[in-house]
């Protein structure tokens, strides 16, 4: 996995604080998929598809991910 990721630009979240906590990064990869990592663990990535993608930031902005009860 580590030849595909090399050279990906990484992006962070507009959500994280920059203050060198972890923070959430993606990389969109030259085939559609999309990486994504926390800064504190650089090594460990999980690629996704890029539709698998869409579908997931669809559901944080229609707040499916909010914890019950907060």
């Amino acid at each position: 996995m580590k030849s595909e990721l090399k050279g990906v630009v990484w992006r962070k979240s507009s959500r994280s604080s920059g203050t060198g906590g972890a923070c959430v990064e993606v990389a969109f990869l030259a085939d559609g998929r999309v990486a994504v990592r926390e800064s504190d663990e650089p090594d460990d990535v999980v690629i996704t598809s890029g539709i698998k993608w869409k579908a997931f930031l669809a559901g944080v902005r229609n707040d499916e991910f909010d914890q019950p009860g907060a």
